[in-house]
């Protein structure tokens, strides 16, 4: 995918696949193919089961590759790397789990949840260096140092949260995989996680890839928006393209389901059920390919014939509401 922009993240046709009681094995992600560029919100949206968690952990090589390649800031990350590698992959790229509760351990207090990392890797100088990382980390994400003293249970979701943020900033990456990080949390409280992390995004340098199934939460925070269904990506483009110009009927499904502020609109609002069983896919087999700069959709050639009339009617009904 062509483009003047620093690549930081590249995945190259991934498969993820797992054993299933000992039939044939399960394809979990199926020929993923995607660059994400520095400094940018990525964000991989489906529903559950999609895969998207998958592909997340297999980013962090949590889970091993069936095919395909990933790289880092042009050097693979995915198979067999050498130890030092692994340990600057770690320190580089590092998660937001979905549900700060499970992910922090309750046993422990919030200094030593946040100082884990520099613990492991001994990346402190001395004891005095260490709480300092730990009470900048806790300003960061605006909790107070005098906090790290108290336990996971005796703070709100969104203050675990925040404790979640805080221990993966404190190993100061650059690229950090958000697995719907917001999801678990209070809808009042949603909004200024998601304003922490574009605050943190701007003060540090960070590239997101932002794991969520909802697509209002993504076009607040997202550049481009990758869709994924039973393991495939279906869909790339920018944010607002993609709301603009949905083209893959599964993309269509999804954005039909966003609720609407408006109760006259949400009154006479349908449902889109996307049934793949249904598509046409005689001919060639469908491929992951560039419609517009920028706007790739997975596609046989006969359907993006469709999809290319498709856009050329959008295009004119917007030119006639322009010229009204």
């Amino acid at each position: 995918m062509s483009n003047d922009r620093e690549v930081i993240l590249s995945v190259k046709h991934v498969d993820v696949s797992f054993d299933n009681g000992g039939k044939k094995r399960f394809r979990a992600v199926k020929d993923a193919t995607f660059d994400i560029y520095r400094g940018e919100t990525f964000a991989l949206v489906g529903e559950s089961g999609s895969g998207k968690t998958t592909l997340g952990r297999a980013i962090l090589r949590i889970n091993e590759l069936s095919n395909g390649e990933i790289d880092f800031k042009g050097k693979r990350i995915s198979g067999k790397i050498s130890k030092e590698e692994d340990i600057n992959v770690i320190r580089s790229i590092q998660m937001i789990f979905q549900d700060p509760a499970a992910s922090l351990n309750e046993r422990a207090t919030i200094e030593y949840c946040v100082s884990e990392g520099l613990y492991n890797f001994h990346l402190y100088k001395d004891e005095a260096d260490r709480i300092a990382k730990v009470d900048k980390a806790l300003e960061d994400v605006g909790l107070l140092p005098e906090h790290k003293s108290r336990y996971p249970h005796e703070f709100s979701g969104g203050q675990r949260q925040r404790v979640g943020i805080a221990r993966a900033m404190i190993m100061e990456p650059e690229f950090i995989v958000a697995d719907e990080p917001i999801s678990a949390l209070d809808v009042s409280i949603r909004a200024q996680v998601l304003n922490l992390m574009n605050k943190l995004k701007e003060e540090k340098g960070l590239t997101y890839l932002f794991i969520a199934h909802d697509l209002s939460v993504v076009r607040f925070i997202a550049d481009r928006i990758a869709v994924i269904h039973l393991g495939r990506i279906v869909e790339i483009a920018e944010s607002e393209e993609l709301f603009a110009h949905p083209l893959h009927p599964y993309t269509v499904s999804l954005l039909s389901a966003v609720p609407m502020p408006d109760p006259q609109i949400e009154k006479n609002r349908k449902l889109v059920i996307y049934d793949n069983s249904k598509r046409d896919l005689s001919g060639p087999k469908p491929v992951l390919q560039e419609i517009t700069p920028g706007h790739f959709v997975f596609a046989n050639d006969r359907e993006m014939a469709e999809y290319r009339e498709k856009l050329k009617k959008m295009d004119e009904e917007k030119k006639n509401l322009t010229n009204q």
